[in-house]
């Protein structure tokens, strides 16, 4: 049997008077007494087809007119002038008189209509459903684009001269970043493998191994707390390179990210990409991913109210502390004590600010609760160096750095979308260089590595960290930035195994420490490693951010939702105790064990 002589989205004018096979989905249906109309869908459009009595045995007709939607058909027609066209349909110039018509496979009830559904749908429902949303015009266009995405990549990778090459899925568990994934050994009881975080010391070691040239589009696993552009598996497009310097590596990327974005949105990039070190993007934007199409900077006042009466700056700015504020144009109007009680507790919950101060300007003057603790020099210098005219209101937050610039910045973003200052269509690359090499975790009262412990060391930094110093050690690093989204990441890497050894030493690892964990690593690169660098894109989030959806999952076929469950397949899930038993997981079961019990006598 022939399923298809033409896919549903192919038929023009040219195939007037063509017998045709069709095949696909019954998308809609409607029924005017001897003729009965369906629009035939599959996944390149939809084509109508018309049932007539005068044209079709009766029996089809008759047939026609029991289908239900979703309903799987195959018809055999003519092709003829549409006389009510649809210039809205790439097929709307024509229609196709059914002579055949067989029922390929039927549909129940549906949990919820395919097409000319509002977008609104609860996101529960469509992905325990989601092989029925995939059928969504929507969610089948992303998909088209994932697949764009993928072969444009692929294309400038090659001819740029970048072997595709894969590399281990069960590897060693390494946790210097997020928590890993483990999965029991069953031949070596009581050991685990880790699934990959990110391939980078195996691209590392390919490029040890002379491969100059790497890259992969790597499914990666990180156990980290879920959100609208992060997954727990996700893939990566992981880049390595040899002898090259950073600029190198970023002229290379610059062009990748143009040839993709150009085939996702049909436009051109033709500006340089703007560079922006990484303690500027602090300082004016609050973040290290700012969104550059639109104002708003963070202005400082930390000497302005260093000596003033009010407590809480003063006190802030004695102990080490900033204080830093924005400017909501226009809001002192907007914002009521109800809105500025919203932003203050998301600041607090979200970011552990102690509080926030606000200062309206007026037709009338100031109005703000801490003015009478401001001498008037002092509020006339904030008011010039935050820029505020009237009908503005300054947002003002002191408090150690971290926590300004996280709160201060999550504001900045959430006035630029709520006072409309950003144009949805406008995209906007950008390169954040310059991160600092170490980060101070307050909770474990260490040094941890801002980006890996294998980036290298700026070279106007080397010798003040050769000498001991840790704070403000600067690295080769450029994290590529789409409209406020990190979209890809890289480094320089480390290629001397003394330095190395050193940044190991400085984040607390001893060396029995760092050759348990890296040592088959470390070892590589007695052997003549070459000088190295690479980046990694989230292929997820970059195509979510090009295509301007609200959550990554509705770019990924089958994802997880923010619980880490699949609602379809209804994992995870429990395994029978033998399975257990195999893994020489005793533990596990025996905890299992005492839970049943638990439950069994609570009956």
């Amino acid at each position: 049997m022939i399923y298809k002589t033409h896919n549903l989205g192919e038929l023009r004018k040219e195939n007037i008077g063509q017998e045709v096979i069709l095949s696909g989905w019954v998308d809609t249906k409607r029924d005017l007494g001897g003729l009965t109309f369906v629009d035939m869908r599959d996944r390149e459009g939809k084509t109508q087809v018309i049932f007539d009595i005068d044209v079709a045995p009766k029996d089809v007709v008759e047939q026609a007119q029991k289908l239900k939607n979703e309903s799987v058909i195959r018809i055999v027609g003519e092709v003829k002038e549409r006389q009510s066209k649809n210039p809205n349909m790439p097929t709307g110039d024509i229609e196709v008189f059914a002579k055949e018509l067989t029922v390929l496979n039927s549909c129940d009830v549906l949990p919820f209509q395919i097409s000319g559904i509002d977008d609104n749908l609860n996101e529960n429902i469509r992905l325990k459903y989601r092989y029925l949303d995939i059928r969504r015009s929507r969610m089948l266009h992303n998909l088209k684009m994932r697949h764009k995405m993928i072969m444009a990549i692929r294309n400038y990778m090659d001819k740029e001269g970048f072997l595709d090459i894969d590399t281990p899925l069960l590897t060693k568990s390494t946790p210097e970043g997020a928590r890993d994934f483990l999965v029991p050994c069953r031949i070596s009881p009581g050991d685990f493998y880790a699934l990959p975080q990110s391939p980078q010391l195996f691209k590392q070691l390919l490029m040890i191994g002379g491969i100059e040239r790497y890259f992969q589009l790597a499914k990666c696993f990180r156990d980290e707390d879920l959100r609208a552009d992060r997954q727990f598996e996700f893939v990566q497009l992981d880049i390595e390179m040899s002898f090259v310097t950073m600029e190198d590596v970023m002229r290379t990327i610059e062009g990748l990210a143009k040839d993709v974005f150009t085939a996702i949105t049909g436009e051109e990039v033709n500006y340089t990409f703007q560079k922006m070190p990484y303690a500027e993007a602090m300082s004016r934007f609050g973040s290290d991913k700012p969104d550059i199409r639109f104002g708003v900077e963070l202005k400082d006042l930390t000497e302005i109210v260093r000596n003033s009466g009010f407590k809480a700056f003063q006190e802030t700015v004695a102990n080490g502390g900033i204080v830093k504020a924005v400017v909501a144009p226009q809001g002192a109007e907007r914002f009521s004590r109800k809105i500025i009680g919203e932003y203050e507790e998301h600041a607090k919950r979200y970011f552990g600010a102690k509080g926030m101060a606000y200062i309206k300007i007026t037709e009338e003057g100031i109005n703000s609760p801490i003015a009478k603790f401001l001498s008037e020099d002092e509020m006339k210098a904030i008011v010039e160096t935050t820029g505020a005219v009237k009908g503005d209101i300054i947002l003002i937050i002191a408090d150690k750095a971290k926590v300004v610039y996280g709160a201060l910045g999550a504001i900045r973003t959430r006035i630029g979308k709520e006072f409309n200052l950003i144009n949805p269509d406008e995209f906007k690359f950008l390169w954040v260089v310059d991160f600092p090499m170490f980060q101070y975790d307050e909770e474990e009262k260490r040094y941890k590595a801002e980006h890996h412990p294998f980036t290298s060391i700026k070279d106007e930094d080397l010798n003040a960290f050769l000498n001991g110093q840790t704070e403000n050690i600067r690295t080769n690093t450029y994290d590529m930035v789409l409209n406020g989204f990190e979209i890809g990441g890289g480094s320089i890497r480390i290629f001397n195994p003394e330095i190395q050894s050193k940044v190991f030493d400085r984040l607390g690892l001893t060396p029995e420490e760092a050759k348990t964990k890296f040592g088959f690593f470390l070892d590589a690169f007695k052997y003549g490693a070459p000088p190295h660098g690479g980046l990694a894109f989230g292929l997820d989030r970059w195509l979510m951010v090009m295509l301007k959806e609200n959550s990554i999952r509705d770019v990924i076929p089958f994802p997880k939702t923010n619980k880490g469950q699949c609602l379809m397949t209804e994992a995870p899930g429990e395994v029978d105790d033998g399975q257990l038993e195999e893994l020489y997981l005793k533990m596990y079961l025996c905890r299992r064990k005492k839970v049943n019990n638990y439950r069994k006598n609570d009956y």
